[in-house]
C-alpha cells in the first residue's frame, strides 16, 4: 500500500511545500529484497570502554561482505562497541566516536550500539553507564533522518556468539521499521545456516494466516525456505488456501479456541510432518468497547483467542514429541500490550499477557534448546487500519520516529528472523516493530 503523504513529500512540488512549511519528510525505508548485501555501503565501526566486541565484529562483518574501510564519506552503518563501560565518564568516548559518524549516515542508515546489561554490572557506577546506552540510542533514533534507524544489543558476558545474527538483522532491510530497541541476548549454541535460505527444511506453523499481517509472515518464512501449515478458521477457508498455494504450503482450517484444538494441531503436525520447528502465534481478533460497556462476551472472545489458545497451543507443543530440537516460538503481542488503548482493555490485556507468557517460559525454552519471544507491531497499514477515520490513521501513523506507518512485511521479517536458528541466543524478548512509536516508548 502506497504512503500518499511520504510520495507527495517527495515529490518536486512536495519536497518545496515541506519545506516552506517545516513539515516532515518520512524517509523511504530500505526494505529486504533476495539477493541485495547487508549494506549499501561501508560500516564505521568504533569502541567505548574495554570494546571487548572488535574481533566479533570484525568476523560477521567480514562475513557478511561489509566494509570498515572508512573513507570519510557517507557510510551505510555506524557500529559502536560499547561494552566494557565502568561509569559515566567513559560516555564520553561514545559521543566522541558517534556524533560525528551519524553526521555522515546515508538515508536508510543503521546505527548498532552493543554494550553490557546493567543487571551485570558490578557497581552502581557501571550500571549507570550501561543503562545510559538505553536512553542513548532510544534518542539517537528520534533524531535520525530519512529512514535511518538505531538499536541496542545488551550482549552479557559469554555471549559473544550470540551476536551475529542480531546485528545481521538490525544492519539488515529486514528491520526496516523496527527502531529504538533495545534487545538483550544470551549464551546459546548458534548453529550454522544458510543465510538466502535460513528456514530451509523447516516446518512452520502460522495461526490466522488467511490475511494481513498472517498472510505476509507466511509468505517470508516460505521466501526464507519453510514449508508453512497455515492456519485459520473454516470461515476464511477460501482466503487460506489461496495463501497456502501462493507458496506451496498447506492449509489447515482449525479454529484454535476448540478445546481438542491443540491436539488436533499436534496430530496433523505428527502425521503430516512428522513435527514442527517453527510456531507463530499470530491469529487475534478485537471487540473493541469500553471497559464499562463491554460484556463478557466481547472480554472472553478476545481473551480466547488472543491469549489462551496460545497458552495450551504451546503448553501441549512441550509436554508431547512434536516440536523439534531447537525449536522457535514466536507469539504476536501488540504495542497496545505495552502503551494500552482506549476501548481496548481486552485486547491490551491480552497482548500483554502474551509478554508475560513469553518471558515466563523463557528458560524452560532455553534447557531445550529452544526460545520464545514475541513481536510487538505498531500501526501497521493494513485493510483494517485501513477502514479507520482519515483523521485517526493518519496521527497513528505519523508518532513514530520513522513518521510513517509499518508494513506486514515488516512484521514478518522480524518474526522470520527470530524463527532462524542462528537466533538461538534471542530469547525471551519483546521486539517491537513499531518505528519507535511515541506511545509506550
Amino acid at each position: 500500500m502506497s504512503d500518499w503523504y511520504r510520495d507527495f513529500a517527495h515529490s518536486g512540488i512536495g519536497t518545496t511545500i515541506t519545506k516552506q512549511l517545516g513539515l516532515p519528510r518520512p524517509g523511504v525505508l530500505r526494505r529486504y529484497e533476495p539477493g541485495q548485501p547487508l549494506l549499501p555501503g561501508p560500516a564505521v565501526v568504533g569502541s567505548a570502554g574495554e570494546g571487548r566486541l572488535r574481533e566479533t565484529l570484525s568476523a560477521v562483518l567480514k562475513d557478511a561482505g561489509v566494509s570498515t574501510d572508512d573513507d570519510g564519506g557517507k557510510p551505510a552503518a555506524v557500529i559502536l562497541d560499547a561494552t566494557g563501560l565502568t561509569g559515566p565518564a567513559d560516555l564520553a568516548a561514545a559521543h566522541d566516536f558517534l556524533a560525528p559518524a551519524v553526521k555522515r549516515l546515508r538515508p536508510s542508515g543503521r546505527v548498532v550500539v552493543l554494550g553490557d546489561p546493567a543487571s551485570d554490572a558490578d557497581s552502581p557506577a557501571a550500571a549507570a553507564a550501561r543503562q545510559a546506552l538505553d536512553g542513548l540510542v532510544r534518542s539517537i533514533g528520534k533524531e535520525l533522518r530519512d529512514g535511518s534507524t538505531a538499536n541496542l544489543l545488551y550482549v552479557p558476558a559469554g555471549a559473544e556468539a550470540s551476536v551475529a545474527s542480531p546485528l545481521r538483522f538490525f544492519l539488515s532491510g529486514r528491520s526496516a521499521y523496527v527502531d529504538g530497541q533495545p534487545v538483550t541476548l544470551s549464551t546459546a549454541e548458534i548453529p550454522d545456516q544458510d543465510d538466502v535460505r535460513p528456514l530451509d527444511g523447516k516446518v512452520a506453523v502460522v495461526t490466522g494466516a488467511a490475511r494481513g499481517i498472517g498472510a505476509a509472515i507466511a509468505k517470508v518464512m516460505a521466501r526464507d525456505g519453510a514449508h508453512v501449515v497455515a492456519v485459520d478458521i473454516p470461515a476464511a477457508g477460501q482466503s487460506l488456501a489461496d495463501v497456502a498455494n501462493e507458496i506451496g504450503g498447506t492449509a489447515l482450517q482449525l479454529d484454535i479456541t476448540a478445546p481438542d484444538a491443540a491436539q488436533r494441531l499436534i496430530a496433523h503436525l505428527e502425521e503430516r510432518h512428522g513435527g514442527v520447528d517453527v510456531v507463530v502465534h499470530n491469529a487475534g481478533i478485537t471487540r473493541d468497547k469500553l471497559l464499562v460497556n463491554m460484556d463478557a462476551a466481547r472480554w472472553n472472545s478476545v481473551m480466547a483467542v488472543n491469549l489462551q489458545a496460545q497458552l495450551d497451543i504451546t503448553q501441549a507443543l512441550l509436554e508431547g514429541d512434536v516440536f523439534k530440537p531447537g525449536g522457535r516460538v514466536v507469539a504476536v503481542s501488540s504495542q497496545s500490550g505495552i502503551a494500552g488503548n482506549r476501548g481496548q482493555t481486552n485486547y491490551a490485556a491480552s497482548k500483554a499477557g502474551v509478554i508475560g507468557m513469553v518471558r515466563a517460559w523463557a528458560p524452560a525454552f532455553a534447557e531445550r534448546g529452544a526460545t520464545i519471544n514475541a513481536v510487538a507491531p505498531g500501526f501497521i497499514v493494513t485493510e483494517m487500519t485501513a477502514q479507520m477515520p482519515f483523521g485517526t490513521r493518519e496521527v497513528g501513523a505519523r508518532l513514530n520516529s520513522l513518521q510513517q506507518g509499518g508494513l506486514p512485511v515488516d512484521v514478518a521479517e522480524t518474526i522470520a528472523w527470530l524463527s532462524q536458528p542462528a537466533s538461538a541466543g534471542v530469547n525471551g524478548q519483546v521486539v517491537r516493530v513499531c518505528g519507535q512509536s511515541l506511545l509506550g516508548a
